[in-house]
């Protein structure tokens, strides 16, 4: 197959990155915050499957994006939008400067997954590399843009092996940082759960935020409805950030500043930009001795239906104008937390929130009573409560990512114990080749596409690229 992303080796630059973090300067912002009274936030979530597609045969296949599949295709279902799909990739290398170049304050938050990232590089669409890379690096976009750091394979976390989940985040880091530089990989402060998926099996939920935190994240988008107060209930305030405490079955605790996304998933949402309608409706609020802006945030797919393809740019234009310089701007969350930083806010005075049904357990529970005693009590509360689950929760809250799954979840279980044992349990170096090429298949095996979008042909892709790791594990090592 072709050349393989570069997500795996560079385990320094990583580190050299994490420690090169900056403070963000509030003056060069251009955001009088002491005068503005709420702000609103919006991040674009991009993502095309990586598919076993290029060729007739499924078993000999090329695995190539699925955008790629759809310029191929243009004849089939929804295939003729894959060059608007295109567009939306690379307008907003377009739309920002140009706002920029009127004096306007243009914000956005990106999310690219690492398959669509690979994806261009396979069909090398420099166009929209480069736009990415002026909104990464140039020195007026970046103060506009702030990217949000995901999983590669877009792997949803709640059930995806706790050991391959810490990998698809590091191999997003490096494959990002490969692309557009290390130091732009410094700025990428928050981190965007694919498909909003939150785990809340404890164990599952702390190693979650703990790779967070080992990689250098200061926090991270939560949907709503995936998290509880500890006592239970509700969220009472959601437009302030709050502390995500997740503990595991040994009592280890870990916590990251959580950024509440609101309201189910719609892209209407964003493309119509109704944060900034709510936020307008909004006036500070007393937090912690302090008046604080409260902000109204939403992420959105960046490229999916006709509201993001063709209303979002004429609204997204008619807002930047009208919020820039307002009491109402749109911010990207990092300034804002540096701003509440600056005001001497800390993360433990933020409200604490837990991941949705965990306390359900911590009724029965007593943290550090450990694993046996954990799964024990799990098993009994689902006697007890049918509404109770430990499949996490995620953007609908309708979908199990693990019920109907089984013919595919079987090989792809086969393919991350073949790679522990046989190549992380082994000490492989990450520069070896072979690695990059087991890791390349594993990460691509877990895309969340071949469960959600259905059984069928995607279970079958699926199952197809676990075949291929697998065999090539058995083989290799």
């Amino acid at each position: 197959m072709g050349e393989l992303p570069d997500f795996c080796g560079k385990e320094k630059e990583l580190k050299e990155a994490i420690q090169k973090q900056e403070k963000i300067s509030l003056d060069a912002t251009g955001i009088d915050f002491e005068q503005i009274k709420s702000a609103a936030s919006i991040a674009l979530h991009m993502h095309q499957p990586l598919i076993p597609a290029g060729g007739t045969d499924l078993r000999s296949a090329q695995i190539i994006s699925n955008l790629q599949f759809m310029l191929e295709h243009l004849g089939d279902g929804d295939s003729h939008n894959a060059p608007v799909f295109q567009w939306c990739y690379r307008r907003m290398g377009e739309f920002i400067p140009e706002l920029l170049s009127q004096n306007k304050q243009p914000r956005v938050m990106l999310d690219y997954s690492g398959c669509l990232l690979y994806g261009f590089e396979q069909m090398r669409s420099r166009d929209i590399l480069e736009a990415l890379y002026t909104l990464s690096n140039d020195p007026t976009c970046r103060k506009a843009t702030e990217f949000l750091g995901t999983a590669w394979g877009h792997a949803v976390a709640p059930s995806t092996p706790i050991q391959d989940f810490r990998l698809h985040v590091e191999a997003w880091r490096q494959h990002f940082g490969s692309l557009f530089g290390f130091e732009a990989l410094s700025r990428v402060r928050g981190f965007s759960p694919p498909e909003m998926a939150l785990p809340n099996h404890p164990d599952v939920a702390y190693a979650f935020v703990r790779t967070l935190l080992d990689c250098g994240y200061k926090w991270v988008l939560v949907q709503e409805h995936t998290v509880e107060r500890p006592d239970g209930h509700p969220l009472s305030f959601k437009h302030i950030p709050h502390r995500l405490t997740c503990v595991n079955a040994n009592g280890e605790v870990a916590s990251i500043i959580a950024i509440i996304k609101t309201q189910g998933s719609d892209t209407k949402l964003v493309g119509q930009m109704q944060p900034w309608y709510e936020a307008k409706g909004l006036n500070r609020v007393e937090f912690s001795n302090r008046t604080l802006p409260p902000l109204v945030t939403q992420i959105a797919d960046g490229e999916n239906g006709g509201v993001m393809m063709n209303e979002f740019p004429p609204k997204y234009f008619e807002v930047i104008k009208e919020a820039s310089y307002s009491p109402t701007p749109i911010l990207n969350v990092s300034e804002y937390l540096a701003y509440l930083d600056h005001l001497g806010i800390k993360q433990e005075d933020y409200p604490t929130i837990q991941p949705i049904h965990q306390h359900y357990l911590f009724q029965r529970f007593e943290p550090g009573d450990g694993p046996q005693k954990l799964s024990e009590t799990i098993e009994k509360v689902k006697k007890e409560n049918p509404r109770f689950s430990m499949e996490g929760g995620s953007w609908t809250n309708n979908i199990s990512w693990v019920q109907g799954y089984g013919d595919l979840l079987g090989p792809m279980e086969q393919l991350s114990r073949l790679f522990y044992e046989k190549v992380l349990e082994k000490g492989i170096s990450s520069k070896d080749s072979k690695y990059r090429q087991a890791l390349f298949y594993l990460l691509v095996g877990e895309t969340s596409c071949y469960r959600y979008w259905g059984t069928g042909l995607w279970t079958e892709y699926g199952k197809e690229i676990c075949r291929r790791g697998i065999e090539f594990i058995e083989k290799n090592f």
